[in-house]
């Protein structure tokens, strides 16, 4: 019961300190910044389940492995986003093994686009959307690459179709690809 209390503060103080911690499928907790991503880990094996249950420790072996694979993809992440550390980022990412997973191809695309790498990005912002459709952190990203190369009408839209997946325009991943379209904002 004690140790309930204690994940209870550690819960409340991480909210209150703007750090999000979000519990994946698997029951794994996971730190990161971004509150509006849920990355969940790609399956390493398709489950053959013929009525028995797993053991305990192998369960416990994979929730451990789904928190390692999402503490590293968010390492990679702030390795990209916060810190322009872009290839060091792509080789965190390469090193998950899961490139062809939505969230890791994004930002595969968005590091390569910041390093002026316009074919390749525009290879991993296709991979992503290949994996995910209305993935609309890709969208977004996608829309500034063709900001970038100088097609405002593909961009906006761009614009159009995550507004048609949020439902609107108060998402995100919508309002930072108006600001950039509008020129409100450095991507």
């Amino acid at each position: 019961m004690q140790n309930l209390g204690r994940l209870r503060f550690a819960l409340a103080a991480a909210a209150l300190s703007g750090i999000a911690i979000v519990a994946g499928s698997s029951g794994a907790l996971a730190v990161g910044a971004d509150t509006s991503t849920v990355i969940t880990p790609p399956t390493t094996q398709p489950q053959t389940n013929t009525g028995t249950k797993k053991p305990k420790k192998a369960a416990k072996k994979e929730k451990q492995s789904a928190l390692e694979w999402i503490n590293h993809f968010w390492a990679a992440h702030r390795m990209i986003v916060d810190r322009g550390e872009y290839e060091a980022g792509i080789k965190a990412l390469h090193a998950l093994g899961a490139d062809d997973h939505p969230d890791v191809a994004t930002y595969l695309g968005y590091a390569s686009r910041k390093l002026g790498r316009y074919e390749e990005a525009k290879y991993w912002y296709d991979k992503a959307l290949a994996a995910d459709p209305n993935h609309t952190r890709t969208i977004a990203y996608y829309g500034m690459w063709h900001l970038e190369q100088g097609n405002r009408l593909k961009a906006e839209e761009e614009l159009e179709k995550i507004g048609n997946i949020c439902g609107g325009t108060s998402c995100r991943e919508y309002k930072m690809l108006k600001a950039a379209i509008d020129g409100k904002l450095m991507y």
